[in-house]
């Protein structure tokens, strides 16, 4: 039973650290495996300590170590592509890197479809990508697909939310499971549980979401990305406006978070304890109760002096 604990540990963490392992070296996808070089395999460095992690592929577990040292980057990632997709996908199996090898990094925005409704915010994201030097109008030149169509907002009590939208991204022609695609999503769920389902199955596709939980986010996939309101400017401040750079920086706020307090739910543990955090001089932490009708039912102590502060 402990053997079977460690094990999904090591499935579900990207890098294992205990007193007697050393770490690996994390390496980006067009350097060299070290490893190889040297003629070791997967699991190999861990198993030079006693008590090391054992292999949990069951690749790694049907072949000798001797076999397994004459095993090519390439067979490694192909046999393992079967074991980390889904909810476990890593660049290394749900990203094709020879779409970028190609052409470079290039990124293409599907054009909008006829009849389809977009928020402001979501506009806002595919101007910026089709006014960068990475956008690209040709799909077949693309290291990096978007939809155009809406993802931001999955509550199904929004007026911003599109419904069918699963089988409007499985007809894409370029869907292709999601490999090669980053999905935009700023609320997920509805109340008042305000689950992480979006509606639909991304696939292999990598999630660039606020607010995202340690249990869905996928490490060096996913892309967790700060809330913003809908009348966020889609540029900030005028050009040049930085003249240097200086650290520490000489600027007198470091954090300033204002936003509503959630007296309950997932979510209310963390704000409510901000004030903590609060010096209203470097660091300011501005919440409000008013959160819903029946936000006086939940009122706690803090939230008279909360409320003023929030207006002020």
């Amino acid at each position: 039973m402990r053997r079977h604990v460690v094990r999904r540990e090591e499935e579900d963490c990207p890098a294992v650290f205990t007193s007697n392992l050393v770490p690996l070296s994390r390496r980006g996808p067009n350097r060299r495996d070290d490893r190889s070089i040297a003629g070791l395999h997967p699991g190999a460095r861990w198993r030079r300590f006693p008590g090391s992690l054992q292999p949990f592929s069951s690749w790694e577990q049907d072949r000798s170590d001797d076999h397994n040292e004459h095993i090519s980057p390439r067979q490694k990632r192909d046999a393992n592509s079967g074991v980390y997709t889904g909810r476990r996908c890593r660049m290394d199996s749900c990203f094709d890197f020879s779409l970028c090898e190609r052409n470079g990094f290039k990124v293409y925005v599907y054009p909008q479809q006829k009849g389809e409704k977009m928020s402001e915010s979501y506009q806002n994201i595919l101007s910026s990508i089709e006014g960068s030097r990475f956008y690209t109008p040709d799909p077949g030149q693309a290291c990096l697909f978007v939809l155009s169509l809406d993802t931001l907002d999955r509550d199904q009590l929004s007026p911003q939310y599109v419904h069918n939208l699963k089988a409007k991204i499985q007809s894409l022609p370029l869907w292709n499971g999601g490999k090669n695609h980053i999905i935009f999503n700023l609320y997920s769920g509805t109340w008042p549980d305000y689950t992480e389902d979006l509606g639909f199955d991304i696939g292999l596709a990598m999630l660039a979401k606020a607010s995202i939980s340690t249990e869905n986010y996928r490490p060096n996939f996913d892309v967790s990305i700060p809330l913003f309101s809908k009348d966020h400017p889609r540029t900030g401040g005028e050009r040049g406006y930085l003249k240097h750079n200086t650290i520490p920086p000489y600027r007198k706020y470091m954090l300033v978070f204002k936003g509503k307090r959630y007296l309950t739910g997932i979510g209310s543990d963390t704000r409510n304890a901000l004030y903590h955090v609060h010096n209203s001089e470097d660091v300011v932490l501005l919440t409000t109760c008013k959160h819903g009708k029946d936000w006086q039912k939940h009122k706690d102590a803090r939230c008279d002096k909360d409320n003023a502060e929030y207006d002020k």
